[in-house]
């Protein structure tokens, strides 16, 4: 088993919210980088990392955090939040994520979904998050009409 820490990032700094409350969070460092190394020090082997404010604005909001994380470990890094376009996922492998998660737009792009998977095979995941049995979408703001079975 791989436990696979998450970095959750919004305006810039690692949070953690309540129930998924964009109003309601909890800050744990200013410094998302220092907090990326710490986890490499304590032995991850990969890092999950997701904007926040990119996942319910729809375009990422946190790239230049995201990308000094990239910078500052050597470990794998996969990115999440607000990628909703091919041009975004390409952006992100070619600063150095290893993989993009993708979850709104399975629901909402399929194409871009298929897209970027025949482009960078490999190194697309999907996120599904559920709600009620339903598809949660644009970071928990919104459920899709689509069941999760």
């Amino acid at each position: 088993m791989i436990v696979i820490p998450a970095i959750d990032l919004k305006d810039g700094r690692c949070v953690r919210l309540r129930q998924g409350r964009m109003q309601e969070e909890t800050v744990y460092s200013p410094e998302p980088a220092d907090v990326a190394r710490r986890w490499e020090n304590e032995g991850a082997q990969l890092l999950h990392v997701v904007d926040l404010n990119g996942a319910v604005q729809g375009t990422p909001q946190n790239r230049k955090a995201i990308e000094t994380i990239l910078k500052a470990v050597s470990i794998p890094v996969q990115v999440g939040g607000g990628i909703r376009t091919v041009e975004t996922v390409s952006a992100y492998l070619s600063s150095g994520a290893e993989r993009v998660v993708l979850g709104t737009a399975v629901v909402r792009d399929r194409a871009v979904v298929e897209e970027a998977c025949d482009r960078f095979p490999g190194r697309v995941l999907v996120g599904v998050d559920a709600q009620g049995g339903k598809v949660a979408v644009k970071g928990w703001t919104e459920v899709a009409d689509e069941d999760v079975h």
